[in-house]
């Protein structure tokens, strides 16, 4: 076709691509609940190598050669729900001086100087159930790396001056415990839910973090930290045999404990019963209050559990789920607002109504939250649409909880160390799929048990609408931080 005659078309082409366009926008939705969506296409989770050395140490592997890096994450049953009572905080600052605190072989500066030079890293860091330990190296350098890592896992020095830093840290945090309303709120709802001598509620003082010697630091490395407690994950460029070999070289010879600690958390170790009733902290230099309401949740592997997923959308999943459209938008009684039957691997979740509201309104916030859950167990149950519209927010969103072999690997070490099948995530979209209206509602009134809540407010008591009393008798928190001891 010559250019002069293509030249003459193109206003016949455009002619027609304008008449067209009305029967498009015909065919388009015009409303978003006229939008339709196709079947989402099969989405599968490559599942990691599995390996058990003979010592019973777990370790995944996971290739990856877009970049020339390999992660290694060791997940070790060693958190601080293991810290004797009078020194609480111990896990935390074994985890940090483990890193810190250099090995026998490389002392803490030298180490620094050494992970420096190869642009690596190594960190440790302890939660209420476990003990993480991450490195990152260039593949060139992970053969060395990974002894440095194993030594600092296996033999840690523990130096004294690097425990006395974190140490001071730590004791820097605390004084700075009460600055942040919602630091308060969660940290004294955990206390009132689970009960204050839980280990999932504690919280150190300056006394128990005063009372831990380096001594300590090692008894409890020699406790916690052996194989058959352990996962150990690798992820990136590397070949598995070649890495397996240095894993065994590295590990191979690690002891298995004399005595082993529990796997598990057991029901002592959180309140078998409701404690109802409303608690205040005081705190004049706000004129917000910071208000939550709830009670002990959940685990995982509750077999409500996708009816729950599905729930937790409805009330906060998006600026239309409910606490949030009737709440702030309708009533404008909240700053921020949320709610979720919460649930966790190895011990309940809490179960929460969470908002900030003016001091003004606190009494009608608190109302409100208590209305919504009322609501959808008796008059406004959970209607097909918000069910289905939750759904599909799960359902498209999940891929991006696994779209990185390195968020893959980190999911399958939480199952194995968890005790859960490795093939719970790849379960997770049919389970969805499976919920019915009627399920999300009988889960409503199952897990939602407002005679049981407990209701938390921190803030100033000038200025509110309402009186804490109209909600029951109110125990008043005494936020106080004893005195420092001098040493």
């Amino acid at each position: 076709m010559s250019v002069r005659s293509l030249v003459h078309r193109v206003p016949k082409i455009l002619l027609a691509a304008v008449l067209a366009l009305p029967a498009l926008a015909a065919a388009q939705a015009t409303r978003v609940d006229e939008l339709r969506y196709p079947p989402l296409p099969v989405f599968e989770i490559p599942r990691p190598q599995r390996v058990v050395l003979d010592n019973g140490l777990v370790v995944m592997l996971l290739e990856d050669h877009e970049l020339p890096l390999v992660e290694v994450t060791t997940l070790i049953r060693a958190g601080s729900r293991f810290d004797p009572a009078d020194k609480i905080g111990l896990a935390k600052l074994a985890a940090d001086v483990l890193r810190s605190g250099g090995t026998a072989a490389l002392p803490s500066d030298q180490l620094d100087d050494w992970l420096e030079s190869k642009a690596a890293s190594i960190e440790a860091s302890a939660d209420a159930d476990l003990v993480r330990a991450t490195l990152s190296s260039l593949t060139q350098d992970f053969p060395e790396v990974l002894r440095v890592y194993a030594d600092v896992l296996r033999r840690p020095a523990f130096d004294a001056g690097k425990l006395e830093v974190a140490r001071n840290q730590a004791i820097g945090n605390l004084s700075r415990q009460n600055d942040e309303p919602d630091d308060i709120l969660f940290r004294e709802f955990k206390k009132v839910v689970y009960g204050p001598d839980s280990p999932y509620s504690r919280t150190e003082t300056y006394a128990t973090l005063g009372a831990i010697r380096r001594d300590d630091l090692l008894a409890w490395h020699r406790q916690g930290f052996h194989p058959e407690r352990t996962v150990l994950g690798v992820v990136g460029d590397f070949r598995s045999a070649e890495v397996l070999a240095l894993l065994r070289t590295a590990f191979g010879d690690w002891p298995r404990a004399a005595a082993s600690l529990p796997a598990s958390p057991s029901k002592v170790d959180w309140r078998d019963k409701p404690s109802p009733g409303v608690y205040w902290a005081d705190k004049t230099d706000m004129t917000q209050s910071a208000v939550i309401l709830g009670h002990l949740g959940v685990r995982n592997d509750d077999p409500d559990y996708y009816a729950l997923e599905v729930l937790n959308g409805v009330f906060s999943g998006s600026f239309s789920a409910r606490l949030i459209s009737h709440i702030r938008t309708q009533k404008g009684l909240a700053y921020s607002v949320d709610g979720r039957v919460g649930s966790d691997w190895v011990h309940p979740g809490l179960t929460y109504f969470y908002m900030s509201t003016k001091t003004q309104t606190t009494g009608a916030g608190i109302q409100a939250l208590l209305d919504e859950v009322k609501a959808i167990q008796t008059t406004q149950p959970p209607t097909e649409e918000e069910v289905e519209k939750s759904r599909q927010r799960l359902l498209n969103s999940f891929v991006f909880n696994a779209d990185t072999p390195r968020k893959v690997l980190s999911q399958q070490l939480l199952l194995e160390i968890s005790g859960y099948p490795l093939d719970w995530y790849s379960r997770y979209r049919a389970g969805l799929e499976a919920v019915t209206p009627a399920q999300v509602r009988d889960a409503a009134l199952h897990h939602l048990r407002s005679g049981d809540f407990a209701l938390l407010v921190v803030g100033p008591a000038a200025g509110r609408d309402r009186p804490l009393t109209d909600f029951g008798t109110v125990t008043n928190l005494d936020l106080t931080l004893p005195e420092k001891t001098k040493k």
